[in-house]
């Protein structure tokens, strides 16, 4: 393991993804399906994605590969919807020589293949962070972030014991991540005391927020909580929010300190809270990560790159232990995994396929991340 946890502060660099989309290539390779968005409104958070792949790929191939071979991704576009994700897993499944895959960044997305990668039998490294998807009886699904009942606690906590608010406004989209992580807050919250004063779903991709920012003002909520899927609805929320007047405390889900949602919102995230599972401050893997992308791309990493570039890792991992690119074999490896320690977090997987345990507490201070608080929780046993 000493050399992965070498390759995940030591990143080398790589060429430039070109079509058809493959990011390596080798006469006999270890091949990896990735299912990401390229095309729709999550490309951005796709291209994080397929960044951070690149950046674990060159690493392991440059230290020769595993098991004396090199990886291969092929990458298929899941457009953005589920049924784009779910014909491009059925594409790459249809290839048998795949022996894992990687995908897709959002719940939904996730939901939508799920089926389809229970039926095919393989290993899948998901970001979604909906807790259904690892409490279904798949088998096959692995998080590479923390799933929503974490990012439940530490919004509730946080939220009444620290920043002693009261009346909370949940705003969450209707969408498989949203009503998860609406209801896990909503739990949260109960065992405090407390009854949101406000929940309000929304249906993703919307271009005015007002009846929404409306809604809020008038409930008298001392605290906004959000679970947004995409960052462009986030981002034009915070800004009708701003302009008609609502400086309302914010604590939201990781959405919110995407990058992409930071430059289509700017000033109007100045001050607001979330919970993020990557953070550049988090731990010396996070910060070397983060130094790692910097140069290579130009620009400071979030979690979509973080988890994808955890989750090759992660199998490189399994495959090693496994010694062996059967499925049993890379599953029952990849539970193994204890104390890994990767850009996210220390990766210690549970029997349900969860990697992470934990989220940090951040603040976006005139447009700069500020890293508050991590906060563990106790892993299922």
């Amino acid at each position: 393991m000493s050399g992965i946890n070498r390759r995940a502060m030591l990143l080398g660099t790589t060429a430039a993804l070109a079509a058809p989309a493959i990011l390596a290539r080798a006469a006999d390779t270890i091949r990896i399906g990735v299912v990401s968005p390229e095309t729709g409104a999550a490309a951005e958070s796709g291209q994080y994605m397929r960044n951070g792949i690149k950046l674990a790929l060159d690493g392991i191939n440059e230290e020769g590969g595993v098991l004396g071979r090199k990886l291969e991704i092929v990458v298929a576009d899941d457009q953005t919807t589920n049924p784009g994700a779910v014909l491009a897993f059925s594409k790459l499944a249809s290839d048998p020589s795949m022996v894992a895959f990687v995908g897709s960044i959002r719940s939904t997305q996730v939901q939508a293949m799920a089926p389809s990668v229970l039926k095919t039998a393989k290993p899948m490294m998901i970001g979604g962070t909906d807790p259904k998807l690892t409490h279904q009886g798949n088998p096959w699904l692995f998080r590479c972030r923390p799933n929503d009942s974490y990012s439940a606690k530490t919004i509730a906590s946080y939220g009444v014991h620290t920043l002693g608010k009261k009346k909370i406004a949940l705003i969450a989209s209707t969408d498989a991540f949203g009503t998860g992580g609406r209801d896990a807050l909503t739990s949260e919250l109960k065992a405090l005391g407390i009854t949101p004063v406000l929940t309000l779903g929304y249906a993703n991709q919307q271009a005015d927020f007002t009846p929404v920012v409306l809604r809020i003002r008038s409930s008298g909520a001392d605290l906004i909580t959000s679970y947004f899927t995409y960052e462009t609805d986030l981002g034009v929320f915070a800004k009708q929010l701003r302009q008609l007047g609502i400086r309302t405390p914010w604590l939201g889900s990781p959405s919110i300190v995407d990058t992409a949602a930071l430059e289509l919102a700017g000033p109007a995230l100045y001050g607001t809270y979330g919970v993020a599972d990557y953070t550049v401050d988090a731990s010396p893997t996070s910060k070397a990560y983060a130094a790692a992308y910097e140069k290579r791309f130009g620009k400071v990493p979030d979690n979509q790159s973080s988890w994808a570039y955890d989750a090759i890792n992660v199998l490189a991992i399994a495959l090693g232990k496994a010694k062996s690119t059967t499925p049993e074999a890379i599953r029952t490896a990849i539970l193994g995994i204890q104390g890994y320690k990767g850009a996210e977090g220390t990766y210690d997987f549970d029997k349900n396929g969860d990697g992470l345990h934990g989220y940090s507490v951040v603040q976006n201070q005139g447009g700069k991340i500020n890293f508050i608080r991590y906060v563990e929780f106790p892993k299922p046993s």
